[in-house]
């Protein structure tokens, strides 16, 4: 057994969930079933299946003390099909919207209440389901239960699926069949090194979303082993995975819906998708340059999840101090769900960044501007760090106007600015800049461009931060996001 054998075999052994922990869950799911099948014979709801799904599901590649639970309800689609027949897509999605609210609220949340599963709620992002919450021994266990049309493989082969959850049960069967119990349990050390990265999933702090757990899985199932993975890493943006049809990452980038994804990892339940559409660039490349160090200097430590530590103004570097924002936000509507905040801050980003670096005449404004965007679902708290080039500039700056031998455009330039001047063969104008501190303009430029559910709390100097999360949000976006982007 060399080194990095040795090393993934001592980390398996404290992320590896015990039996104990598995029986428990299984336990938890046979409750669940016996209350949602008894509320089911009282309304006459018919259904195909109950299975939990993910990795405490029928795949079994959690990591240890992972108990949150994903239970699938199946609905025979052809009970609710006369329904959306002959109607447009955008009705029909309502529609289903519309009818699955309904069985959430009066089949499942009704099956639980009164039962030792505590606090059912609905939310949706695309999809509604409901989720509750088990205590044992002090500990919560969230446990999201999710209605889907139980459709036949070969249907979301060729056409896709209806709803955006019905390729899950699939995505369970493929890899409970594909998957060898040593290939489960190296899927277990390549998600722990993802969130040792804080590149996990679609609360990542690094990147809009970072790798998802199925993502961690094709990738297993692709390579073999963690270790090939590891020596293959860099080579994963020039090439494509294609389980089931095999294409070429050149056949698939001349494919519209894929032309433009950083990562390909199609899906073996669903060729038209992509899983790795969702897994941010920034993601990849911080876990890229972490794999490198990884085979270059083998350690333990790679593997350890530790907290995000806070920003601190005395340890900070003195290039970047002066040139550090915040953006704090206190989500007030906690019907909103987190990825819809989570997209609505990068959003805002990206109009920060668009809007700051160039005027509207495209002539230069503070410079590179970077961000993150951070937040604690829980402490309903959202952040905005951000990295601003030039942060102090001049009032007025030369805005480049047609060149001289382009007569029409030229003399209605000049009429238009009599202040001219010639240079390199180009008009140019003196002009003012809309601002001059970047502080300044975070500070006109975003209240009225925020979420109506996001409080705005304080922007400021990286100095002035007032949460914990917000100063979080600055650590990571100095100490790995920055030397990642600029150096």
């Amino acid at each position: 057994m060399n080194k990095i054998e040795q090393i993934f075999e001592n980390v398996l052994s404290r992320i590896k969930p015990t039996n104990v922990e598995i029986l428990l869950i299984q336990n938890i799911v046979q409750e669940l079933k016996t209350l949602i099948k008894t509320r089911a014979e009282q309304l006459n709801i018919k259904f195909t299946t109950i299975c939990p799904q993910g990795s405490t599901g029928i795949k079994q590649t959690q990591l240890k003390t992972d108990f949150d639970i994903d239970l699938f309800i199946g609905l025979n689609y052809e009970e609710f099909k006369s329904k959306y027949d002959g109607i447009s897509k955008t009705r029909a999605k309502k529609a289903i919207k519309k009818d699955f609210f309904y069985l959430c609220e009066n089949w499942i949340i009704q099956a639980l209440h009164g039962t030792k599963f505590k606090d059912p709620v609905l939310f949706f992002a695309e999809h509604p389901y409901v989720r509750v919450n088990y205590f044992h021994d002090g500990k919560k266990i969230k446990i999201d239960i999710v209605l889907y049309f139980d459709l036949p493989k070969e249907y979301i082969m060729n056409n896709g699926p209806i709803t955006a959850v019905d390729r899950t049960p699939w995505h369970g069967k493929f890899i409970k069949e594909n998957l060898t119990e040593r290939q489960k349990d190296e899927v277990r050390l390549l998600k722990q090194f993802f969130k040792a990265c804080y590149c996990y999933g679609d609360k990542s702090p690094i990147g809009r979303c970072g790798f998802i757990g199925y993502s961690a899985e094709l990738l297993i199932h692709h390579f073999k082993s963690l270790q090939n993975l590891f020596e293959n890493f860099n080579s994963l943006k020039n090439m494509a995975i294609d389980p089931i049809k095999r294409r070429t990452y050149d056949q698939l980038k001349k494919i519209e819906r894929f032309k433009d994804d950083f990562l390909i990892i199609i899906d073996p339940v669903d060729p038209n998708r992509n899983v790795g559409s969702s897994i941010s660039k920034r993601a990849y490349d911080y876990c890229n340059v972490k794999v490198k160090e990884f085979l270059k200097n083998p350690k333990e430590a790679f593997f350890e999840i530790r907290p995000i530590p806070e920003f601190n103004p005395k340890t900070s570097k003195k290039s970047t101090i002066d040139k550090l924002f915040i953006i704090e936000f206190k989500n007030e509507d906690p019907d909103v769900h987190y990825t819809i905040n989570r997209d609505k801050l990068y959003s805002l980003g990206q109009s920060i960044k668009a809007n700051g670096e160039k005027e509207y005449t495209h002539a230069k404004k503070f410079g590179r501007i970077e961000f993150e965007v951070y937040f604690e679902e829980e402490q309903e708290e959202y952040n905005i760090a951000l990295y601003c080039d030039e942060p102090i500039i001049p009032r007025t700056y030369l805005r480049k106007g047609p060149p001289i031998n382009s007569r029409y455009h030229a003399k209605k330039f000049m009429e238009k600015n009599p202040n001219y001047i010639i240079k390199d063969g180009y008009l140019w104008v003196e002009d003012l800049h809309s601002h001059v501190n970047f502080l300044d303009f975070l500070k006109d430029f975003v209240p009225e461009k925020s979420p109506k559910n996001l409080k705005l709390l304080n922007i400021s100097d990286a100095k002035n931060c007032i949460t914990s999360p917000g100063k979080k949000a600055l650590y990571l976006l100095d100490e790995l996001i920055l030397p990642l982007v600029l150096f």
